[in-house]
């Protein structure tokens, strides 16, 4: 018997560098027009459809690629290959954002957020305050912040990817 499986690596890598491409422009955009340390709530809703469509799109292409057949199994495998592939690239682009094209941006997004605690918390400490800062600092670090958007990316690629394979999911006929 013929086995005829579309590819799992070229559809996550096409797919993944579409999804990259995607969220990269947007960032780009944010940027441009200068919102860049306000982080708006639309950008990360933007992201979200378009990891969504990515996927979906990305196993609709194994899916026709497999002869209409499409197990649970290789809806997450090409789910999270897609996430991975982007998650990797759209880390690298902000590690070089925060370190290449815009290095004062952690520093302003640490001045931006001791505001908005003494805004939010006038009766805090200097001591607390400085406690607090230095947690933020450590999880703005360009490592930490490559490392928490990759965890991102496959956390909500398996969450969308097992959302569609479930619905989309067409097992093979089984042989006996």
């Amino acid at each position: 018997m013929e086995n005829n499986k579309a590819s799992v690596k070229k559809i996550g890598l096409n797919y993944g560098l579409i999804l990259a491409l995607l969220t990269i422009g947007v960032s780009v955009i944010v940027y441009v027009i200068g919102m860049h340390l306000e982080q708006p709530w639309w950008q990360s809703a933007l992201n979200f459809v378009f990891m969504t469509i990515c996927i979906i799109y990305g196993l609709k292409a194994f899916k026709s690629g497999s002869g209409g057949f499409m197990t649970l199994g290789d809806a997450i495998k090409t789910g999270l290959l897609i996430s991975l592939i982007a998650g990797i690239i759209g880390s690298i682009f902000t590690y070089l954002f925060i370190t290449v094209i815009e290095p004062d941006f952690i520093p302003q997004m640490l001045d931006i957020t001791r505001e908005k605690m003494v805004e939010q918390n006038p009766n805090m400490t200097e001591e607390q305050m400085e406690m607090a800062m230095g947690m933020t600092e450590k999880f703005m670090s360009p490592w930490i912040m490559f490392a928490m958007g990759l965890i991102a990316s496959l956390f909500f690629g398996f969450i969308i990817s097992l959302i569609a394979g479930l619905v989309m999911k067409q097992n093979p006929p089984t042989h006996e």
